[in-house]
């Protein structure tokens, strides 16, 4: 067994725990063990990376009980890939709330941790309970880091989300309780073998626990009509707790991934693409209404939440016709719009802090200061957004669209893709024309300047959809390696033989 696939869930937990026992320390003590252990977490992740690059599985079994029982960490080049796109966005959005957005909860830092840690749980483990275990832990760490801040503007939001994904949580334990009393495992490669035995009346069993646990993850990724949650509730979240949801829904495709591919694949006899029939129709459906609410929005921070239901339904349609060509790109234009969302919600929250009692909505004020600076941040991040060349956001798009074979999908996706992508440049344009240009005459008292961690962090989570554009040919190389990786059921399935006591694999 490989320890290292343990060290992107002990080092959050174990910073996680220090911070709570800190809480009255000084704040700048507090600041630099929360990024310190960031920092840690991201090395982790980038030696799991560096190990998955050989395309072999690795797996971790706690207490040393041989799969499928007990505690399974499995570590591929998936696992690997959200690992270290969720370590790189967290430690940006971390540096930035060093610029004050930590103050006013003793607790910020734990539980800005303790996410990461649920986070890593969720791409690392290899069983649907622990799965469950990791949305848990999560979602309770979400629920105080959407409340930050404090005041009643988060309130309402706040509890749609609380009450949404309590209801989630439930129909997930129901799903897998039903699941397992037909196939007596949870183990994933496990699941893989049993499902495909389950025939008579069980099937049937099976595939209504199925159903509903897609559900649950449709919840988690905000397909339509489980999205209307997701506006309101990031668009009132501080910044940087808002950067940081903006990989929560793609735990929710993540799992979708790893469960209807491996469990439900192409072997699953008749069981096999479970779901995916209405996958594909609902991904357009929550692209076509991310797309209306951008254009509708009245602030930055909504229309950037718009946005992140724009990319679900962008990522969900190609991962449900299922092939290499459509999951790698899907997976490439993940890592775009994950950190270029991110980074406009920091932008949005730096134009607030410039505009006086105006904030971040779409109206006419008086210069702001740093106009410049911010007005080049937004215009890069919509670009990419958009799908505009030639940004990272064109060039996953543009993949996305030459995976699709020939036919009515083809026709289907292209028409509502190009559409929207039409209707986001003009959501953007609208917005940024008014917010930095169409300025009237006065004077704004006093405007903060912005400090180095902000600037830093806003600037360098935009940088990056350059980085991916510069690094596009590796990147895709990985995502297609990815891809094949996660359609040979067979590799995964092996974890099963693997040794776990006095071996090194």
């Amino acid at each position: 067994m490989n320890h290292w696939l343990t060290a992107p869930i002990l080092i959050p937990l174990l910073g996680g725990i220090l911070q709570a026992f800190m809480g009255y320390a000084p704040i700048q003590l507090r600041r630099t063990l929360a990024i310190t252990t960031t920092v840690l977490i991201l090395g982790a992740s980038l030696v799991l990376f560096s190990m998955a690059l050989d395309g072999d599985y690795r797996m971790y079994a706690f207490g040393n009980w041989q799969p499928p029982f007990g505690i399974v960490l499995v570590l591929d080049r998936l696992a690997a890939f959200m690992v270290v796109m969720t370590s790189v966005l967290a430690l940006f959005a971390h540096i930035f709330s060093l610029g004050g957005s930590d103050e006013g909860n003793r607790q910020f830092h734990t539980l800005f941790l303790f996410q990461l840690m649920g986070l890593n749980i969720a791409f690392l483990t290899g069983d649907l309970f622990n799965l469950f275990v990791a949305f848990e832990v999560l979602l309770i760490a979400s629920y105080g880091l959407l409340m930050h801040g404090g005041g009643t503007i988060r309130t309402v939001p706040g509890l749609h989300y609380v009450v949404l994904n309590l209801i989630g949580s439930a129909v997930f334990l129901i799903s897998v309780g039903m699941i397992y009393s037909v196939t007596g495992t949870l183990n994933m490669a496990d699941l893989a073998v049993r499902v495909q035995q389950v025939t008579g009346e069980n099937l049937q069993l099976v595939k209504a626990g199925g159903m509903m646990l897609l559900v649950v993850f449709a919840l988690k990724a905000a397909i339509l009509p489980l999205c209307f949650w997701l506006p309101r509730a990031y668009a009132k979240a501080t910044a940087p707790v808002a950067a940081l949801f903006a990989v929560m829904t793609k735990v929710g495709v993540y799992a979708i991934l790893r469960v209807y591919l491996l469990v439900f694949g192409d072997q699953a006899g008749p069981l096999a693409n479970l779901g995916m029939d209405w996958l594909f129709p609902l991904a357009l459906v929550t692209m076509a209404m991310g797309f209306i609410g951008a254009l509708g929005a009245d602030n930055l921070r909504s229309l950037v939440a718009w946005q992140v239901i724009i990319s679900v339904g962008t990522l969900l349609a190609p991962i449900a016709l299922g092939s290499p060509a459509g999951l790698s790109a899907a997976l490439f234009y993940m890592l775009s719009t994950t950190w270029t969302v991110a980074g406009l919600f920091l932008v949005a929250s730096l134009v607030a802090g410039q505009r006086g009692t105006a904030g971040d909505r779409i109206v006419t004020a008086p210069p702001m200061r740093n106009r410049t600076f911010l007005s080049v941040l937004f215009m890069v991040g919509a670009v990419a957004a958009a799908g505009l060349p030639p940004l990272s956001g064109f060039v996953g798009k543009i993949l996305i669209l030459q995976s699709v074979p020939a036919g009515v999908e083809m026709a289907w996706l292209w028409g509502v893709l190009l559409m929207g992508s039409f209707l986001s440049l003009v959501a953007y344009s609208r917005a940024g024309s008014i917010v930095f240009w169409r300025t009237v005459d006065g004077h704004l008292e006093s405007p903060p300047r912005l400090t180095g961690p902000t600037s830093i962090a806003a600037g360098a989570l935009i940088a990056l959809t350059l980085a991916i554009v510069a690094m596009a040919g590796p990147i895709n190389k990985y995502t297609d390696a990815t891809a094949a990786q996660l359609l040979d059921h067979t590799r995964y399935l092996e974890i099963l033989e693997t040794p776990v006591v006095g071996e090194e694999n």
